[in-house]
């Protein structure tokens, strides 16, 4: 297997990896930080539409704090793969997913003791914004990244694909194993999520940073390989 080909590999298995980080973490926000996504800004805009339409159980100040703490991470994303993207392709990548892994560790501190989004509104404020920046900085990630139909965040256009090019609608069904696993992942991962929080919000942020630090392992691990083949 060459350099390229291992790349080619590795580049999806990350992909994979976080999204099923993206289902444990809209399980989280919505579930535990009082209906609002720090990963799904889709959901997000609408949420915040809604609470300024006054729909109960929703809050813009939560929303509009998602909101910019996701905008502001992916302004580091962008800024990082600009900087980086110019050197071995891997380097940029391990070091966005260390920053996300960095956040999402600071974020599990932060849920220490955390009850609900009624209690300490620093703790909770703390843990929006350090969830949705690690979301940000990964989403502009994996947008340079450019791999078809893993966005890690949104699956709209993954399932329209798995649709609108099926056989039954004409097509050749292109790339559907990874799309049905794309959904699948998202789903598990919001199912593990929910369960843990039966527990507490530590543990599924925990898990989450778990996934994170693995994707860091990986990529290293393809710089490093990629490293020494170039050098020998």
């Amino acid at each position: 297997m060459t350099p390229e080909t291992r790349l080619n590999f590795t580049l999806p298995l990350l992909l994979y990896i976080a999204t099923a980080t993206t289902g444990l973490i809209d399980a989280i926000s919505y579930l535990a930080l009082g209906h609002v996504f720090t990963a799904n800004m889709t959901g997000n805009v609408v949420f915040l539409a809604f609470a300024v339409a006054g729909a109960p159980g929703l809050s813009i100040t939560r929303s509009l704090t998602a909101l910019a703490a996701f905008l502001i991470g992916a302004l580091i994303g962008g800024r990082a793969a600009t900087r980086l993207s110019e050197r071995v392709r891997p380097n940029w990548i391990t070091t966005a997913l260390i920053m996300e892994s960095a956040l999402l560790l600071v974020a599990t501190l932060a849920a220490i003791s955390f009850r609900d989004s009624s209690g300490s509104s620093f703790q909770l404020y703390s843990i929006i914004v350090l969830t949705a920046c690690a979301m940000g900085i990964r989403n502009a990630t994996v947008r340079k990244m450019a791999i078809p139909d893993l966005t890690t965040t949104v699956l709209t256009l993954t399932i329209t694909g798995f649709a609108a090019d099926s056989r039954f609608a004409g097509g050749t069904s292109p790339r559907w194993r990874r799309r049905l696993l794309a959904v699948l992942l998202m789903f598990f991962g919001a199912v593990i999520g929910t369960l843990l929080l039966r527990r507490s919000v530590v543990l599924p942020l925990a898990t989450a940073t778990l996934l994170s630090i693995c994707c860091v392992v990986i990529s290293m691990k393809q710089r490093i390989a990629l490293a020494r083949r170039a050098a020998s």
